[in-house]
Protein backbone atom coordinates (compact mmCIF):
# COMPACT_ATOMS: atom_id res chain seq x y z
CA UNK A 1 0.00 0.00 0.00
CA UNK A 2 1.25 3.72 -1.04
CA UNK A 3 2.58 5.01 2.22
CA UNK A 4 0.71 8.00 3.41
CA UNK A 5 1.71 11.09 5.74
CA UNK A 6 -0.43 12.97 8.02
CA UNK A 7 -1.01 16.84 8.25
CA UNK A 8 -2.57 18.81 11.33
CA UNK A 9 -3.07 22.03 10.40
CA UNK A 10 -3.08 24.65 13.84
CA UNK A 11 -2.32 27.93 11.95
CA UNK A 12 -4.57 31.05 12.37
CA UNK A 13 -5.58 33.27 15.05
CA UNK A 14 -9.24 32.02 16.40
CA UNK A 15 -10.86 35.11 17.10
CA UNK A 16 -13.83 33.63 17.78
CA UNK A 17 -12.31 32.46 20.80
CA UNK A 18 -11.10 35.54 22.36
CA UNK A 19 -9.87 36.40 24.63
CA UNK A 20 -9.13 32.87 25.43
CA UNK A 21 -6.76 33.03 22.06
CA UNK A 22 -5.12 36.05 22.44
CA UNK A 23 -1.94 34.82 24.05
CA UNK A 24 -2.32 30.78 23.13
CA UNK A 25 -3.26 28.55 20.49
CA UNK A 26 -6.63 27.33 20.61
CA UNK A 27 -4.98 23.88 20.16
CA UNK A 28 -3.65 24.15 23.34
CA UNK A 29 -6.88 25.01 25.05
CA UNK A 30 -7.83 22.25 27.30
CA UNK A 31 -10.99 19.69 25.96
CA UNK A 32 -11.17 17.70 29.83
CA UNK A 33 -7.87 16.29 30.88
CA UNK A 34 -5.99 16.75 27.47
CA UNK A 35 -4.54 19.54 25.48
CA UNK A 36 -7.13 19.72 21.83
CA UNK A 37 -4.25 19.06 19.56
CA UNK A 38 -4.35 15.49 21.07
CA UNK A 39 -7.60 14.82 19.66
CA UNK A 40 -6.79 15.19 15.79
CA UNK A 41 -3.87 13.75 16.21
CA UNK A 42 -5.31 10.78 17.56
CA UNK A 43 -7.04 10.25 14.32
CA UNK A 44 -4.46 10.44 12.44
CA UNK A 45 -2.39 7.65 14.58
CA UNK A 46 -5.74 5.49 14.65
CA UNK A 47 -5.23 5.72 10.84
CA UNK A 48 -2.20 4.01 11.01
CA UNK A 49 0.08 7.48 10.32
CA UNK A 50 3.22 7.80 12.32
CA UNK A 51 4.60 10.90 10.27
CA UNK A 52 3.12 14.04 10.69
CA UNK A 53 3.62 17.78 10.31
CA UNK A 54 2.38 20.03 12.49
CA UNK A 55 1.71 23.81 10.50
CA UNK A 56 1.26 26.80 12.98
CA UNK A 57 1.82 30.65 13.15
CA UNK A 58 5.56 31.38 14.22
CA UNK A 59 3.75 32.76 17.71
CA UNK A 60 2.55 29.25 18.51
CA UNK A 61 5.17 27.13 16.72
CA UNK A 62 7.46 26.71 19.48
CA UNK A 63 4.52 26.06 21.87
CA UNK A 64 4.00 23.08 19.71
CA UNK A 65 7.26 21.68 19.88
CA UNK A 66 7.74 21.71 23.55
CA UNK A 67 4.42 19.61 24.33
CA UNK A 68 4.93 17.37 21.37
CA UNK A 69 8.66 17.14 21.07
CA UNK A 70 10.03 14.93 17.97
CA UNK A 71 7.18 12.38 18.73
CA UNK A 72 9.89 9.58 19.14
CA UNK A 73 8.19 9.18 22.60
CA UNK A 74 4.78 7.87 20.45
CA UNK A 75 6.97 5.95 18.34
CA UNK A 76 6.46 8.57 15.71
CA UNK A 77 8.07 11.29 13.69
CA UNK A 78 6.78 15.24 13.48
CA UNK A 79 8.39 18.02 11.79
CA UNK A 80 7.25 21.30 12.22
CA UNK A 81 6.46 23.94 9.56
CA UNK A 82 5.48 27.83 9.60
CA UNK A 83 2.31 29.42 8.27
CA UNK A 84 2.93 33.06 8.18
CA UNK A 85 -0.94 34.28 7.70
CA UNK A 86 -3.92 32.05 7.14
CA UNK A 87 -4.40 32.34 3.70
CA UNK A 88 -6.27 29.18 3.24
CA UNK A 89 -6.28 25.55 4.42
CA UNK A 90 -5.33 24.67 0.75
CA UNK A 91 -2.12 26.25 1.49
CA UNK A 92 -0.79 23.50 3.91
CA UNK A 93 -0.02 21.43 1.10
CA UNK A 94 1.80 23.83 -0.87
CA UNK A 95 3.89 24.63 2.78
CA UNK A 96 3.83 20.55 3.17
CA UNK A 97 5.39 19.38 -0.60
CA UNK A 98 8.30 18.85 0.53
CA UNK A 99 7.29 16.92 3.72
CA UNK A 100 4.78 14.83 1.63
CA UNK A 101 7.16 14.12 -1.20
CA UNK A 102 6.21 11.27 -3.67
CA UNK A 103 3.40 9.97 -0.95
CA UNK A 104 0.28 10.42 -0.37
CA UNK A 105 -1.27 12.80 2.31
CA UNK A 106 -4.29 13.14 4.91
CA UNK A 107 -4.78 16.19 6.62
CA UNK A 108 -6.79 17.33 9.67
CA UNK A 109 -7.90 20.68 11.09
CA UNK A 110 -6.51 20.86 14.47
CA UNK A 111 -9.44 21.73 16.71
CA UNK A 112 -11.42 18.78 15.19
CA UNK A 113 -12.70 15.90 17.54
CA UNK A 114 -14.06 12.94 15.97
CA UNK A 115 -14.90 9.81 18.14
CA UNK A 116 -17.43 6.47 17.89
CA UNK A 117 -16.38 2.65 17.65
CA UNK A 118 -16.58 2.87 13.68
CA UNK A 119 -13.77 5.15 13.12
CA UNK A 120 -10.72 2.74 13.62
CA UNK A 121 -12.79 1.10 10.06
CA UNK A 122 -13.66 4.19 8.32
CA UNK A 123 -10.18 5.70 8.67
CA UNK A 124 -8.60 2.07 7.42
CA UNK A 125 -11.04 2.46 4.32
CA UNK A 126 -9.88 5.83 3.63
CA UNK A 127 -6.61 5.20 3.71
CA UNK A 128 -6.64 2.52 1.70
CA UNK A 129 -7.48 4.62 -1.35
CA UNK A 130 -4.83 5.23 -2.97
CA UNK A 131 -5.98 7.23 -6.64
CA UNK A 132 -9.07 8.21 -4.96
CA UNK A 133 -9.40 11.32 -2.34
CA UNK A 134 -12.35 10.96 0.89
CA UNK A 135 -14.01 13.38 2.71
CA UNK A 136 -16.52 13.43 4.85
CA UNK A 137 -20.52 14.22 5.40
CA UNK A 138 -21.76 14.71 9.07
CA UNK A 139 -25.53 15.61 9.04
CA UNK A 140 -25.89 18.58 10.72
CA UNK A 141 -29.18 20.65 11.57
CA UNK A 142 -27.83 23.68 10.05
CA UNK A 143 -24.96 23.30 7.81
CA UNK A 144 -24.15 26.98 6.92
CA UNK A 145 -20.89 27.91 8.75
CA UNK A 146 -19.51 24.88 6.54
CA UNK A 147 -18.67 23.15 3.72
CA UNK A 148 -21.61 21.17 2.44
CA UNK A 149 -21.61 18.47 0.63
CA UNK A 150 -24.79 16.94 -1.84
CA UNK A 151 -24.30 13.53 -2.52
CA UNK A 152 -27.15 11.35 -4.54
CA UNK A 153 -28.61 7.94 -3.80
CA UNK A 154 -25.68 5.92 -5.31
CA UNK A 155 -23.27 8.19 -3.56
CA UNK A 156 -21.66 10.32 -5.97
CA UNK A 157 -21.07 13.21 -4.92
CA UNK A 158 -22.97 16.03 -7.03
CA UNK A 159 -21.92 19.66 -5.65
CA UNK A 160 -19.59 21.13 -2.95
CA UNK A 161 -20.05 24.30 -1.75
CA UNK A 162 -18.62 26.97 0.67
CA UNK A 163 -20.43 28.02 3.48
CA UNK A 164 -23.82 28.78 1.42
CA UNK A 165 -26.63 30.81 2.49
CA UNK A 166 -29.04 27.87 0.99
CA UNK A 167 -27.40 24.75 1.66
CA UNK A 168 -28.35 21.87 -0.78
CA UNK A 169 -28.31 19.14 2.04
CA UNK A 170 -27.41 19.08 5.88
CA UNK A 171 -24.10 17.20 5.24
CA UNK A 172 -21.17 19.35 6.50
CA UNK A 173 -17.49 18.10 5.22
CA UNK A 174 -15.72 18.54 8.56
CA UNK A 175 -11.85 19.11 8.84
CA UNK A 176 -10.70 15.49 7.86
CA UNK A 177 -9.30 15.07 4.79
CA UNK A 178 -7.86 12.27 2.51
CA UNK A 179 -5.91 12.76 -0.71
CA UNK A 180 -3.62 11.70 -3.36
CA UNK A 181 -0.20 13.05 -3.61
CA UNK A 182 -2.20 15.12 -6.79
CA UNK A 183 -3.30 17.49 -3.78
CA UNK A 184 -0.13 19.71 -4.19
CA UNK A 185 -0.15 20.16 -7.77
CA UNK A 186 -3.79 21.23 -7.23
CA UNK A 187 -3.36 23.66 -4.51
CA UNK A 188 -1.00 25.17 -6.26
CA UNK A 189 -3.06 25.91 -9.66
CA UNK A 190 -6.29 26.98 -7.62
CA UNK A 191 -7.37 30.66 -7.57
CA UNK A 192 -7.97 32.34 -4.29
CA UNK A 193 -11.52 33.07 -3.17
CA UNK A 194 -13.02 36.32 -3.35
CA UNK A 195 -11.64 36.41 0.85
CA UNK A 196 -8.62 35.58 -0.19
CA UNK A 197 -8.12 32.32 0.30
CA UNK A 198 -7.11 29.17 -0.92
CA UNK A 199 -10.55 27.11 -0.09
CA UNK A 200 -10.10 23.62 0.29
CA UNK A 201 -13.33 23.40 -1.41
CA UNK A 202 -11.46 24.31 -4.39
CA UNK A 203 -9.52 21.05 -4.10
CA UNK A 204 -12.36 19.00 -3.39
CA UNK A 205 -14.34 20.50 -6.34
CA UNK A 206 -11.60 19.95 -8.55
CA UNK A 207 -10.78 15.89 -7.88
CA UNK A 208 -14.58 15.98 -8.64
CA UNK A 209 -14.11 17.16 -11.87
CA UNK A 210 -11.44 14.19 -12.03
CA UNK A 211 -14.25 11.66 -10.98
CA UNK A 212 -12.20 11.03 -7.77
CA UNK A 213 -13.55 12.45 -5.00
CA UNK A 214 -15.16 9.81 -2.94
CA UNK A 215 -17.58 10.99 -0.23
CA UNK A 216 -17.99 8.10 3.15
CA UNK A 217 -21.08 9.69 5.48
CA UNK A 218 -20.11 9.29 9.38
CA UNK A 219 -23.40 7.84 10.52
CA UNK A 220 -25.67 8.58 14.28
CA UNK A 221 -22.40 6.12 15.66
CA UNK A 222 -20.27 8.58 15.04
CA UNK A 223 -19.61 12.18 16.89
CA UNK A 224 -17.56 14.98 15.42
CA UNK A 225 -17.12 18.17 17.39
CA UNK A 226 -15.50 21.90 15.66
CA UNK A 227 -13.94 23.19 18.97
CA UNK A 228 -13.95 26.59 17.36
CA UNK A 229 -16.44 28.48 19.88
CA UNK A 230 -16.46 29.12 23.70
CA UNK A 231 -19.81 27.15 23.90
CA UNK A 232 -18.69 23.76 20.99
CA UNK A 233 -15.53 23.62 23.94
CA UNK A 234 -17.45 23.26 26.55
CA UNK A 235 -19.73 20.66 24.89
CA UNK A 236 -16.65 19.11 23.83
CA UNK A 237 -15.20 19.15 27.09
CA UNK A 238 -18.06 17.83 28.91
CA UNK A 239 -18.43 14.70 26.11
CA UNK A 240 -15.10 14.01 26.92
CA UNK A 241 -15.72 13.99 30.81
CA UNK A 242 -19.04 11.87 30.64
CA UNK A 243 -17.46 9.23 28.52
CA UNK A 244 -14.08 8.74 30.26
CA UNK A 245 -15.82 8.34 33.79
CA UNK A 246 -18.74 6.41 32.52
CA UNK A 247 -16.25 4.04 30.82
CA UNK A 248 -13.37 4.11 33.00
CA UNK A 249 -11.32 4.86 29.52
CA UNK A 250 -9.49 7.05 27.81
CA UNK A 251 -10.34 8.22 24.57
CA UNK A 252 -8.25 9.95 22.06
CA UNK A 253 -5.20 9.31 24.09
CA UNK A 254 -1.57 9.04 21.91
CA UNK A 255 -0.17 7.03 24.56
CA UNK A 256 -2.60 4.10 24.60
CA UNK A 257 -2.75 4.19 20.65
CA UNK A 258 0.75 4.13 20.18
CA UNK A 259 0.90 1.15 22.53
CA UNK A 260 -1.70 -0.57 21.09
CA UNK A 261 -1.04 -0.43 17.81
CA UNK A 262 3.13 -1.63 18.92
CA UNK A 263 4.90 1.69 18.11
CA UNK A 264 5.75 1.18 21.88
CA UNK A 265 6.10 -1.26 24.30
CA UNK A 266 5.19 -1.86 28.45
CA UNK A 267 8.03 -0.48 29.46
CA UNK A 268 7.76 2.95 27.38
CA UNK A 269 4.88 3.34 27.98
CA UNK A 270 5.21 3.29 32.10
CA UNK A 271 8.18 5.68 31.87
CA UNK A 272 5.60 8.64 29.99
CA UNK A 273 3.27 7.57 32.35
CA UNK A 274 5.66 8.20 35.68
CA UNK A 275 5.53 12.08 35.15
CA UNK A 276 1.38 12.35 34.97
CA UNK A 277 1.47 9.63 38.30
CA UNK A 278 -0.52 12.95 39.95
CA UNK A 279 -3.18 12.36 37.97
CA UNK A 280 -5.97 9.94 36.72
CA UNK A 281 -4.48 10.20 33.49
CA UNK A 282 -1.31 8.79 34.43
CA UNK A 283 -2.45 6.08 36.70
CA UNK A 284 -4.77 5.05 33.80
CA UNK A 285 -1.57 4.67 31.78
CA UNK A 286 0.44 2.59 34.28
CA UNK A 287 -2.38 0.30 34.64
CA UNK A 288 -2.92 -0.06 30.86
CA UNK A 289 0.84 -0.73 30.90
CA UNK A 290 1.28 -3.14 33.90
CA UNK A 291 -2.43 -5.24 33.39
CA UNK A 292 -3.40 -4.06 29.97
CA UNK A 293 -6.86 -3.41 30.55
CA UNK A 294 -8.83 -2.26 28.30
CA UNK A 295 -10.17 -3.26 24.55
CA UNK A 296 -9.42 -2.08 21.37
Amino acid sequence: MKNRKGIILAGGIATRLYPLTLAISKQIMPIYDKPMIYYPLSVLMEAGLREVLIISNPRDLVIFKNLLEDGSKWGMHFEYKVQEKPNGLAEAFILAEDFIGKDNVAMILGDNMFYGNNLPKILKHANERENEATIFGFYVNDPTPYGVVEVNRDGHVLSIEEKPVNPKSHYAVPGLYFYTNEVIEIAKNIKPSARGELEITSVNEEYMKRGKLIVEKLGRAMTWFDTGTHDSLLETASFVQTIEKRRGMQICCPEEIAFRKGWIDAKELSNLADKFMKTDYGRYLKDLAENGIGDE
